[in-house]
């Protein structure tokens, strides 16, 4: 079976967030997203930029990253959206159980 993992993404604001979401869950890419309110700083084209923005935290598989990548990139209104995996290295049985059960088969 492949490896759990937990995605960050930023979105523009909560319309951009919620319609990310509703696309990855109804693939069932992602089995749970949680949004965040948040401020970023960040370099684009040479100057430093401040942004209120929407952190999405989404559990997946590693091995359905690039699947959701593609559809970020569909649906993003960014010219560069940043979706970063970082792999779960433990997580609750019951937790588990639910997150494969819940994910498109892999």
């Amino acid at each position: 079976m492949p490896n759990l993992c937990q995605l960050l993404l930023t979105c523009a604001d909560s319309t951009e967030a919620d319609k990310i979401s509703k696309v990855l869950l109804g693939k069932k890419l992602v089995a749970c997203v949680r949004e965040f309110a948040t401020k970023s700083q960040f370099i684009w084209k040479n100057e430093v930029e401040n942004e209120d923005e929407v952190m999405l935290v989404m559990e997946s598989r590693e091995d359905l990253f690039d699947e959701i990548e593609k559809e970020v990139a569909r649906v993003h209104s960014y010219d560069t959206p940043v979706l970063t995996a970082t792999p779960v290295t433990k997580i609750s049985k019951k937790a588990e159980k639910w997150l494969k059960k819940s994910l498109v088969k892999g």
